[in-house]
C-alpha cells in the first residue's frame, strides 16, 4: 500500500508539473507583445537560475574541463531551446509548437534503434507530423521550422544531462548550465530596461513563466524519479502536448484545429509505445 500511495504520488506530482510548465509557457505567451520573445525567455532564465544557484550550490572553482564542456554545451542548448520554442509559440500557436517539440524526446527514444516496432512507430510519428501541419500556402513555415528546431535541442539537452549526469551530482550542471543561459540573456534585459519596455504586467507574466515552466518542473523531477519507474515517467510525459494544448485554450483561447487534435493525437500514442515498449 506504500509503495502503491508513493507511485500515485509520483504520477500526480508529474502531472500537476506538466500542467505548471505549460502554464507558464501561456503566461509568458501573454508578454511577448511588450517584451517580446526574447525578453521572456532572459526573464524566465533568470528566475530559474536564481532558483536553482541556492538549492544546487555549485563549487564551479573545482569543475574539470570533463566536468565544464558539456555543462557551457547545455546552457547553450537551454538560451536556444527556449528562444525558438517560445518564438514559434508567438507563431504557429502553443498546441502546435509543443507538440512538434515534443519530437526532440521521441526521437532519442526511438535513436540507434532498428527494430521493425521502432521502424513503424517513427512512420507513424511522420505521419502525425505531416497532419499536424498540413502543409500550404498558408502554413507558417517559418514557425514549424523554429519548433522543430526547439525539438532538436531538447534531444541535445537529453543527451547532454545524461553525459553530464554521470559527472556532476544533483542539479548542479542544470543549476550552471541555466546560468550560462541566464548570462547570454542579459544584453536582451539591458536593452529592454534601457528602452523603458518592461511594465508590471509584463514582468509578472515573465517570472511566472520562470516559476511554473523552469523553477517547479525541476523540482518536481527530482520528486518523480524516486518514485516513479523511468519507463512510466517516459510514457506519461506523453501528456505534455495535451496539456499544452489545453493551457493554450483556457489561457491563451488558442483553441487548436482538428488536424492539430489529431496529429497530436498520433504523437502522444507513438511515443508512449515507443517509451513504454522500450527494452522488451
Amino acid at each position: 500500500m506504500k509503495q502503491g500511495g508513493s507511485l500515485a504520488a509520483g504520477v500526480a506530482t508529474l502531472f500537476g508539473s506538466g500542467a505548471s510548465n505549460q502554464v507558464g509557457a501561456a503566461l509568458g505567451a501573454l508578454a511577448f507583445p511588450t517584451i517580446g520573445t526574447a525578453g521572456v525567455v532572459a526573464v524566465r532564465q533568470f528566475v530559474a537560475a536564481a532558483v536553482l544557484l541556492p538549492v544546487a550550490r555549485p563549487d564551479v572553482r573545482r569543475f574539470t574541463w570533463g566536468q565544464w564542456w558539456p555543462t557551457l554545451a547545455l546552457g547553450l542548448v537551454f538560451a536556444t531551446m527556449n528562444l525558438t520554442l517560445y518564438t514559434a509559440i508567438d507563431r504557429i500557436g502553443l498546441a502546435l509548437a509543443v507538440t512538434l517539440e515534443f519530437l526532440g524526446p521521441l526521437a532519442v527514444a526511438l535513436g540507434g534503434s532498428r527494430t521493425r516496432r521502432d521502424l513503424c512507430c517513427a512512420l507513424a510519428a511522420g505521419a502525425g507530423v505531416y497532419v499536424l501541419v498540413l502543409p500550404g500556402p498558408s502554413s507558417d513555415l517559418l514557425g514549424v521550422a523554429l519548433a522543430l528546431t526547439a525539438a532538436c535541442c531538447w534531444a541535445a539537452s537529453i543527451v547532454l544531462n545524461g553525459l553530464v549526469g554521470a559527472r556532476l551530482p544533483g542539479l548542479q550542471a542544470p543549476a550552471v548550465g541555466t546560468s550560462v543561459s541566464a548570462l547570454l540573456y542579459v544584453p536582451v534585459a539591458v536593452f529592454l530596461v534601457l528602452h523603458g519596455r518592461p511594465n508590471g504586467s509584463a514582468l509578472l507574466y515573465a517570472v511566472a513563466a520562470g516559476v511554473l515552466s523552469s523553477a517547479v518542473p525541476y523540482a518536481a523531477d527530482v520528486v518523480m524519479l524516486r518514485r516513479v519507474p523511468k519507463r512510466l515517467f517516459g510514457v506519461l510525459m506523453s501528456v505534455h502536448p495535451v496539456l499544452a494544448a489545453l493551457a493554450g485554450l483556457l489561457v491563451l483561447h488558442q483553441t487548436p484545429a482538428p488536424n492539430v487534435w489529431l496529429g497530436t493525437a498520433v504523437i502522444v500514442t507513438v511515443n508512449a509505445v515507443a517509451v513504454g515498449t522500450r527494452g522488451r
